[in-house]
């Protein structure tokens, strides 16, 4: 019997983030993204009102969909899936049109202006190739970050999400994220999950990527 494919995934765990932001500036260091420009980013979520506030931090990147639209639109397959489930870039193919910009539901990609093409998180490709974990993960000071084979039941990330409520971001659109998100607040995880189970959000998705593609050419 052949040895099983891996599956990378993420899981970030909310009790434990602290929105040190540590982690962002580790991938930032560590793909020399330029200045003023991020792979991934922190946001803010905030619980209550004064004086019984809770503040969450909701660390954003590419999701490394299992079925990602930004592959499926691009037109010079400069974007691809690996058999390992990691959504990755040829650079030297990308001719910075702004498709897969435009089509990515999760904001996660940007236009680098040093490289001349699209740009986004890529979980560290060189690292894990290499028998590395990802920058973010090993920088981060809570531990809230964890990293692993998803088809490995025995992994750190597979226990995770079996003895956690984990969500999703966007789940309604079908496009599998595989970044998973636990939070111990019911409330935080809707909110994490953004909107629930609407129809109507896949159509207004469908109708965005024509305008952002068009604000993208404006530029």
């Amino acid at each position: 019997m052949g040895k099983k494919t891996k599956k990378w995934g993420m899981v970030i765990d909310q009790r434990k983030c602290v929105g040190c932001h540590t982690c962002i500036i580790a991938c930032k260091s560590e793909n020399n993204v330029p200045l003023g420009y991020w792979r991934s980013w922190m946001k803010g979520i905030q619980k209550g009102s004064y004086p019984n506030v809770k503040n969450f931090f909701l660390r954003r990147l590419c999701n490394h969909c299992d079925n990602p639209p930004c592959v499926d639109v691009c037109p010079v397959q400069a974007t691809v899936k690996r058999a390992d489930g990691l959504v990755t870039m040829y650079y030297g193919k990308c001719i910075g049109c702004g498709m897969c910009i435009a089509a990515c539901p999760y904001d996660a990609r940007f236009f680098n202006p040093v490289r001349r093409t699209a740009d986004k998180c890529s979980f560290c490709a060189h690292r894990i190739d290499a028998g590395l974990l990802p920058a973010c993960v090993t920088s981060c000071i809570g531990r809230a970050i964890t990293f692993g084979d998803l088809n490995d039941r025995g992994s750190e990330v597979s226990k995770l999400i079996a003895a956690n409520a984990t969500v999703v971001i966007k789940p309604e659109l079908g496009t599998l994220p595989k970044v998973f998100y636990i939070a111990s607040d019911r409330d935080l995880l809707g909110r994490i999950k953004l909107s629930e189970s609407y129809p109507e959000a896949i159509e207004e998705y469908e109708k965005t990527i024509t305008g952002k593609l068009s604000d993208y050419w404006k530029r």
